[in-house]
């Protein structure tokens, strides 16, 4: 069961969120000072930390400060009434992972945190894969290698690298691939994925004898060990 620190000083939106994650499995503890929220989070173990940003003694934004000072690492999720941009931005930069602004649906915020979880996850190596095909990922170290040989993948496709590993042998579109990878919807006209599958290509096949990246005609890309349709 993953633990949630509950960061909010407003007894109703704490008493909404605390329910509907709880609703959902989640194990929380509340608090409604930035001081308590350093405290719990130093001293205990959480898999993360929903946070407010106007407290009644120091900000979210010092929280988040603080935490990142003590080299802990847990991820951050803002959620604030502030919704400017600029606000957006002082959070990203105070060491917060992810910015929700209120009023917000549930779903949405449910959606956030698997997603922190799940990058976090990937961050600490807990995975259910990390070979494939020849193919080694090292999520500690940030490498991967294909029969012992370094790629010497950018950042980028090391992540392009571990979609395609947690989805091997499925015809994957461009559309699921751009949101995966760079968090964006995908845009018709652009070839920026397509670039980097060649990318990808040119590090984990070229040079070696079987290819395994394949293009699916009218769908996308495949990671497999023999082609489906190429």
């Amino acid at each position: 069961m993953n633990k949630v620190l509950l960061v909010e000083d407003d007894p109703r939106v704490a008493s909404f969120i605390l329910r509907g994650l709880e609703e959902n499995h989640y194990q929380v503890k509340t608090v409604s000072k930035g001081h308590e929220a350093v405290k719990e989070a130093t001293e205990n173990s959480f898999d993360i930390i929903i946070l407010d940003i106007m407290l009644p003694d120091i900000t979210g934004f010092e929280v988040c400060e603080i935490l990142r000072n003590r080299k802990i690492t847990v991820p951050i999720l803002i959620l604030s009434a502030l919704d400017t941009p600029q606000e957006k931005v002082k959070g990203l930069q105070s060491g917060a992972d992810d910015y929700l602004a209120k009023p917000f649906l549930f779903e949405e915020l449910l959606a956030r945190i698997n997603a922190q979880l799940r990058r976090a996850e990937f961050s600490n190596g807990i995975l259910d894969f990390q070979s494939y095909a020849g193919i080694e990922i090292n999520m500690k170290e940030q490498s991967a290698t294909r029969d012992g040989k370094e790629l010497n993948l950018s950042s980028r496709e090391l992540k392009l690298l571990i979609f395609f590993m947690k989805n091997r042998e499925k015809a994957l579109s461009r559309t699921s691939i751009a949101q995966a990878v760079w968090n964006i919807d995908f845009d018709t006209t652009s070839n920026t994925v397509d670039v980097y599958i060649n990318y990808l290509r040119n590090k984990i096949d070229k040079n070696f004898p079987v290819p395994l990246i394949h293009t699916v005609k009218g769908t996308g890309y495949m990671l497999k060990q023999k082609s489906h349709e190429s």
